[in-house]
């Protein structure tokens, strides 16, 4: 017979305790929880007469890098393998010809990038650890940002063939095809130019994109036809349309979490991983993250501009809500964890209508369900590409990726199985670690919207932290899918904790990565790393004097602080 164990009454609460707790629901020490990555910035003047030297300084290195690399992107970059305008040409068909000069150079547009980026820090953000005694304008930094941009979005598609796959996807839904249950060599055929310009291991596979996406994608089909060059315009246009709604929406958020606006931009637009892999890599994440922030800011401000805080919304404040909710479903009909940003401003709403309270809460619930539902449904209508996409969300899993935590566990952990002679069981490994870093990934998830409806969490920062923890945990990781979560975060976590490690992965992925992705002798990888190396050694040495390579009085004070830079909500 069953005899029930009995919980003695001490254990009993202490288990619940700890419980609500870990989910979110009870107090815990500032400093043991998320919390503690953020803090309000300081209020400082602008820059003085020498820090606007070395400013401008600064500006015109990064602009350097930025054409440097798009002038020998000509040669390195990831161009098409059929269509290549420039191929055969005397003059700018020179940098294909010599691949180890232009690779050299191309890694010294991209570390004088990444080092202007960094310097560039000094006047928004300060040292890591402290606050900047002057901060740049927004218009500085706005007029700096689309300096280094438009040469990167005159280039050929670099880091990344992604585009050449949109292209394809886009190509057979023109044709009346599902690009959901064929490929580009079932679709359009081997011999067709885009599939020719498509990597070998995605010739076979499905579009895993949302239809929102794949239906604006069409519409470039029918205007461009096979024209490769055409449509990768086309798509970097569609790029630098989510990266401007990026610029316009970070620093709103900034603002509701009193970061300044400045310091959100320069980690969350600014960001080399921004300028290489979403401009110059043609990347759809652009427009996932635009429209997401843009949705994200539209609904919090029908939440919490809210004149009387009374939770009853007017005809304005239910038009700004509906209309944000819907951007944020359109973003995830790009790309679909962008989903997850209804769920924080579910929980924003509910804690507007009643703190605490399960009503309000299956009431926000239903309506962000609602119009999240109409969207959908919508866009498969309109689009006639229908629901196939959830079927292929996880095509991405056949590419193993070292920055994904649990395939880099079974990876390691099926290496050690074949130097201990039992065998290479990596594959069963990562049926095993990927299940378990997913289930883990959903109950922090699960935490950051129950700390955001117990008011302990920003929306913001919630879902930036959210976003990180479904990135890392994630089955494949691609160094730009980290900026799901860095972009949110910049407008709210403040701290080293997080930016310390946020610009150290920034800038060394930055560099590390090749124009082309793949493709290089070993020999031209080292021996271009060197002049680079060498080159940028002279470089720093030469302006030891005219830019801010240490800390000097008046850059960055650790114990500067002034009053706070905006409110937090």
């Amino acid at each position: 017979m069953f005899t029930p164990v009995v919980v003695p009454e001490g254990v009993r609460r202490r288990l619940i305790e700890d419980g609500r707790r870990f989910l979110g629901l009870d107090p815990v020490p500032a400093d043991r929880t998320i919390a503690a990555l953020h803090s309000n910035e300081a209020d400082v003047p602008g820059l003085d007469a020498r820090e606007m030297a070395q400013f401008k300084r600064i500006r015109l290195m990064g602009a350097t890098g930025s054409v440097l690399m798009a002038i020998t992107a000509l040669g390195v970059a990831a161009q098409p393998v059929l269509g290549n305008p420039v191929s055969g040409l005397r003059v700018l068909g020179v940098f294909a010809r010599w691949q180890t000069s232009s690779l050299a150079l191309s890694m010294l547009g991209n570390a004088l990038v990444v080092l202007s980026w960094l310097l560039l820090g000094r006047f928004c953000v300060g040292g890591l650890g402290g606050t900047p005694t002057h901060r740049i304008s927004r218009s500085q930094l706005d007029r700096t940002l689309l300096l280094w941009i438009v040469p990167l979005s005159l280039t050929p598609p670099m880091y990344s063939t992604d585009v050449y796959s949109y292209l394809a996807q886009s190509q057979i839904a023109a044709k009346g095809l599902n690009p959901y249950v064929v490929g580009p060599a079932t679709g359009l055929g081997v011999d067709n130019i885009l599939t020719r310009n498509v990597p070998n291991i995605w010739r076979e596979t499905p579009a895993p994109y949302g239809p929102f996406f794949v239906w604006i994608g069409r519409g470039i089909a029918h205007i461009v036809g096979n024209n490769v060059i055409a449509g990768v315009l086309c798509h970097r246009t569609l790029a630098l349309v989510g990266i401007a709604l990026v610029v316009w929406a970070l620093p709103r958020l900034s603002r509701r979490c009193g970061v300044a606006p400045v310091s959100a931009l320069w980690l969350g637009a600014a960001n080399p991983l921004v300028l290489f892999h979403l401009v110059a890599g043609v990347h759809n994440e652009a427009l996932m993250l635009g429209l997401m922030l843009g949705g994200l800011e539209f609904c919090l401000r029908a939440i919490e501009d809210d004149p009387d805080g009374d939770g009853v919304f007017g005809r304005k404040s239910w038009a700004l809500l509906i209309f944000g909710a819907m951007v944020i479903t359109l973003s995830s009909q790009v790309k679909f964890p962008a989903i997850i940003a209804l769920g924080f401003v579910g929980m924003a709403l509910a804690r507007q209508w009643g703190r605490r309270q399960i009503r309000p809460l299956v009431w926000s619930a239903l309506v962000m369900g609602v119009v999240a539902g109409v969207v959908m449904l919508a866009v498969a209508e309109f689009s006639g590409l229908g629901f196939g996409w959830t079927g292929t969300l996880y095509q991405a899993g056949a590419v193993r990726s070292w920055m994904s935590l649990p395939t880099l566990v079974g990876i390691i952990t099926g290496f050690g199985g074949v130097l201990l002679g039992l065998g290479d069981h990596t594959t069963a490994l990562l049926s095993i670690t990927r299940p378990i870093a997913e289930a883990i990934a959903a109950v922090l998830a699960v935490r950051m919207l129950l700390s955001t409806w117990a008011g302990r969490l920003h929306p913001v920062g919630a879902l930036g932290v959210a976003l990180a923890a479904i990135v890392l945990l994630f089955p494949v990781v691609q160094p730009w899918y980290l900026l799901w979560a860095i972009v949110p975060l910049a407008a709210w976590a403040t701290e080293p904790a997080f930016r310390v490690p946020a610009v150290v992965f920034s800038a060394v992925v930055s560099v590390v990565e090749m124009p082309r992705g793949a493709d290089y002798a070993a020999f031209q990888i080292i021996e271009s790393a060197i002049a680079g190396l060498l080159v940028v050694a002279v470089f720093m040495f030469i302006t030891r004097r005219q830019l801010p390579w240490r800390r000097r009085p008046g850059v960055s004070v650790a114990s500067h602080r002034t009053a706070p830079y905006g409110v937090t909500s």
